[in-house]
């Protein structure tokens, strides 16, 4: 039998795709995950399953769409957020991780493997942490979806014990990653390890060492980056809300205290890279580097800026579902190779099994399939993929559902039933409602969308009846 792959899956929070200089960023630096990049492939198309952070964690961990999950909106533990109301009420959703669910840490857990859950969970409360879920190590893991004391210590986090006080919270989750590594070398385990390594970063909120604010405040100046015309208030995108519901969009990649945290991600996720192949690891782990959701680009101080992708984080244009994806796996990806299929968080699971050698348990509905084809540079079947958001976004977004088939993607939005077209290859911004030029086209994708949305059983917002009211 061949030798088992460990697995290092680095899970971003809120980190655009557009965030590293890899993938175009002219402001921001990230010499270790461009290395990566080198290293292995690039994915051009990756998508994360929802347009905030819960439901793509949990889709990640169990292979299936947020839908079908009943997990379509961020965690919101005090129910003081939830439901949201414009002309419709935000749709009832799960708030942790399924009772039943086979994580894919249970997969690996039960064929052998040591599991080790690090950084943010928000599945849910002490009893949907991580250890319930096929973990043997839980550290930082708890139902926040954000540090609540912000990212230096004291942090208040009850499952990471307090380091002393100013320590950087994104130093010690690598730390901790470090040590896990380090531990395992020297006790001469010979199992193979799957790590789910969640940093906070880059969510708010945007707090950041001062020589990294002012690396990056030195740069801005050198540039010529005007911070007061770097944010623009504007109408909502693309709706007819009568409210005029107005939202600030962040147009450029500008702002230092934003670029300093990615810059402190990349010195972490560095040493982390060195850790793994200092312990002779390197060559037998797969590592995966993505994000939960687009960047935040139209709300809370509009960090970071997307474009050309629309908007952001909350919304089911580009800019809220388009994430980075790296993958290295010496001697099994090639190095500095691209692929431009569509893929997403539900492929996650199918493709770890694959690489395990761990058969997919029966009867246990997996959305994703797995991308093992892509990383050994071969051609895989088009197939649709999905979204389904029926709530308001924190961040502007208003309840919609996607379909992305190729080089076509159809919205529909729930408040008015209207659907918008685009050619992503033409008109990636998506500028261009092409609906009523491509009749045909989208209507095929709207039968896509709805018989998939009967699949797996998605729930829907309801009218408000009161909206309008004073």
């Amino acid at each position: 039998m061949a030798v088992q792959p460990n697995f290092l899956f680095i899970f971003m929070d809120d980190m655009g795709w557009r965030d590293l200089a890899c993938t175009g960023s002219t402001f921001y630096e990230t010499p270790n995950i461009d290395r990566l990049c080198r290293q292995g492939m690039v994915f051009a198309n990756s998508y994360a399953s929802c347009p905030v952070c819960s439901p793509s964690r949990a889709s990640c961990l169990t292979g299936q769409y947020p839908a079908r999950l009943g997990v379509t909106d961020w965690i919101d533990m005090e129910g003081t957020s939830h439901p949201l109301k414009g002309k419709l009420i935000d749709a009832p959703y799960i708030k942790h991780l399924p009772d039943g669910v086979y994580t894919i840490a249970q997969a690996l857990k039960d064929a052998g493997y040591e599991t080790w859950h690090v950084g943010k969970w928000h599945l849910g409360g002490r009893e949907y942490y991580p250890d319930h879920f096929g973990f043997d190590v839980n550290i930082g893991g708890c139902s926040w979806g954000h540090p609540h004391e912000g990212y230096f210590s004291p942090y208040g986090i009850e499952t990471l014990p307090e380091g002393p006080e100013g320590e950087y919270l994104t130093d010690r989750i690598t730390d901790e990653a470090v040590r896990l590594l380090k531990e395992r070398k020297a006790g001469g385990s010979r199992k193979p390890f799957y790590m789910n390594l969640c940093h906070y970063a880059v969510h708010t909120p945007i707090q950041v060492k001062d020589e990294d604010r002012e690396r990056f405040e030195k740069k801005a100046r050198e540039q010529g980056l005007d911070q007061e015309t770097a944010l623009v208030e504007g109408e909502l995108h693309h709706t007819e809300d009568k409210k005029g519901r107005r939202v600030v969009r962040r147009v450029i990649q500008s702002d230092p205290s934003y670029a300093g945290m990615i810059w402190n991600l990349d010195q972490n996720i560095g040493r982390l890279l060195d850790a793994l192949s200092e312990c002779g690891e390197e060559e037998n782990t797969v590592v995966v580097f993505t994000s939960d959701n687009g960047g935040l680009a139209t709300s809370e101080g509009s960090p970071t800026c997307n474009l050309p992708a629309s908007e952001g984080k909350g919304w089911v244009y580009e800019g809220g579902t388009r994430v980075p994806l790296i993958v290295k796996y010496p001697g099994h990806v090639a190095p500095g190779s691209r692929c431009d299929v569509p893929v997403t968080t539900p492929d996650f699971y199918p493709t770890f099994l694959e690489l395990s050698g761990v058969p997919q348990k029966a009867g246990i509905p997996i959305d994703g399939r797995s991308i093992v084809p892509l990383l050994a540079g071969n051609h895989m079947p088009e197939r649709p993929v999905f979204w389904h958001y029926p709530h308001y976004g924190n961040q502007g977004g208003t309840p919609a559902a996607s379909v992305v088939l190729g080089d076509y993607k159809y919205i529909e939005f729930f408040e008015d039933g209207r659907g918008e077209l685009y050619d992503l290859k033409a008109d990636f911004s998506e500028t261009n409602n092409i609906c009523e030029n491509m009749p045909e086209m989208a209507a095929r994708l709207r039968m896509l969308l709805h018989g998939w949305q009967r699949e797996v059983c998605a729930r829907f917002p309801e009218v408000n009846e009161a909206y309008g009211e004073v």
